[in-house]
């Protein structure tokens, strides 16, 4: 995949066509040197729209690049984290709709 910030949307090659997604969040992890990215293409797959992450290294990134670096997230422990993350965020709004 290639990749291209612009504001809260992220460009990324797809199946061999460049696809427009929607950037859900950003979470800084500076035990890790990295920031995930979370974003979709609303494409649904078994009922729910897809979410990609993605991770830049901070410290392998070049400042005028910074997406040349972004690279899959496959940690067991990194996947964990944000996992737990979103679920905080569910179990708040879902709160909140109460």
């Amino acid at each position: 995949m290639n990749f291209d910030i612009n504001k809260d949307k992220i460009k990324i090659e797809k199946d061999g066509k460049i696809v427009e997604c929607d950037i859900l969040f950003t979470m800084p992890n500076p035990d890790a040197n990295k920031v995930y990215f979370g974003y979709t293409d609303h494409t649904i797959q078994d009922g729910k729209e897809t979410m990609y992450l993605s991770a830049i290294n901070i410290e392998k990134a070049d400042p005028e690049n910074p997406l040349d670096c972004l690279e899959q997230i496959t940690d067991p422990e990194e996947l964990k984290l944000i996992g737990e993350v979103l679920n905080d965020i569910y179990e708040d709004v879902s709160q909140e709709g109460e």
